[in-house]
């Protein structure tokens, strides 16, 4: 575990899948990462890449060759490499090696970068090309925030409020982890969600097309809250498994397939692509009070 530390904020990171274990904030003297206990889920915020969300029937198709990868990809699963510690910052790096090429034929190199700035994290992703044909992917995030931050507070006290008002539907998961071919109605020119463990009782809250680029954890009754920040991503999945005491805000550069999907990876929603040499970047913050 490697951790950085400022007055305000300590962070800690397991190699391990680059993942992010602890956010404690002094001054609020609260932590704000679900503890992984794995009778309900045991990850904590993994990383998710080379895809996000299920392929069909765990398959794609790429060059006429056909490739097997299960949920969220192998970044997750894998070591990363130590490349820079400082007293705000850390850097992990995983390159494709002859392991990940028998599920995904692309060369690349993955990096995450933690950085800490007063109350703020913010988790940048890069990935870099490093093979001479153009590579197709997706990023993600999966962090789970404990709720009830406070012994003094339930799970329903809270609720979600966007930066913007928002029409939009969720867009329901199938039994196989499918995006459905429709949305169903959510939000109707509101900000505001209100959080219960009901919610959930289908899969996860897929969002596409926010207005929003931030997202609030709030309660009325307690003063401990965050902001998260995802300019940049196209999507959003919000999810807890069911009856736990967490929740994950998850921004998404890429989506699971759909239920028609050709499970060919060049058509695939939300794919993203580059060329040789080209690098690709996205960060997300989260502001902890």
């Amino acid at each position: 575990m490697y951790t950085i530390e400022n007055e305000t904020l300590r962070v800690q990171v397991n190699p391990l899948g680059a993942e992010l274990s602890s956010l404690f904030n002094k001054s609020t003297e609260l932590e704000y990462i679900w503890s992984g206990d794995p009778s309900y889920w045991g990850k904590k915020s993994p990383v998710l890449f080379p895809i996000v969300g299920a392929l069909k029937d765990n398959q794609y198709f790429i060059s006429g060759k056909t490739y097997s990868m299960n949920r969220h990809g192998f970044a997750r699963e894998k070591m990363f490499t130590l490349i820079h510690h400082s007293h705000s910052s850390m850097h992990f790096e995983m390159i494709s090696d002859e392991h990940t090429l028998q599920v995904y034929p692309f060369d690349f190199k993955f990096s995450i970068v933690y950085t800490i700035s007063s109350n703020s994290l913010s988790v940048s992703y890069l990935v870099k090309n490093r093979g001479k044909e153009m590579m197709y992917f997706s990023v993600g995030g999966h962090p789970a925030f404990r709720l009830p931050l406070t012994d003094q507070l339930v799970y329903d006290d809270y609720y979600l409020s966007f930066n913007k008002n928002e029409h939009t539907g969720r867009w329901p998961i199938s039994l196989e982890g499918l995006i459905e071919s429709a949305s169903v109605s959510l939000l109707d020119n509101s900000n505001c969600l209100k959080i219960s463990k009901s919610l959930f009782y289908k899969d996860a809250i897929v969002l596409k097309g926010l207005e929003s680029d931030e997202v609030q954890i709030k309660s009325d009754l307690h003063s401990g809250g965050l902001s998260f920040s995802f300019k940049g991503f196209p999507y959003l999945g919000i999810w807890a498994a069911k009856e736990a005491d967490f929740i994950c805000i998850e921004p998404w550069c890429g989506i699971a397939d759909s239920v028609d999907s050709t499970k060919v990876l060049t058509e695939k929603e939300g794919i993203e692509y580059l060329n040789a040499g080209e690098v690709f970047e996205r960060t997300w913050m989260v502001t902890t009070w």
